[in-house]
C-alpha cells in the first residue's frame, strides 16, 4: 500500500529515502536518477527508458569490469 497522495509511477528526488530505492531499484546511483527526472520528468517508465538508453551496461556490470563485487 502507498502513502496518499504518492503515485507509485513517480519518482519524488526531493524525498532521500525514495530516491535511493528508485536509485536501487533502477540500478542507477541517486544523481544519475536525478538527472533523468530533470530531462524526461518523473513518471518511472520514462526515467527507466532514459536510464537504460543513456549506457549499455548496468552499474552492476560496471563495478564487475572495474574489479568490485
Amino acid at each position: 500500500m502507498t502513502q496518499p497522495g504518492v503515485e507509485p509511477d513517480r519518482i519524488d528526488v526531493n524525498d532521500p529515502a525514495a530516491c535511493a530505492l528508485w536509485a536501487k531499484k533502477l540500478d542507477s546511483t541517486e544523481d544519475q536518477l536525478r538527472d533523468a527526472v530533470a530531462k524526461v520528468g518523473d513518471k518511472a517508465a520514462d526515467v527507466e527508458m532514459h536510464l537504460k538508453g543513456s549506457h549499455s551496461t548496468t552499474n552492476a556490470d560496471r563495478v564487475r569490469e572495474l574489479g568490485g563485487s
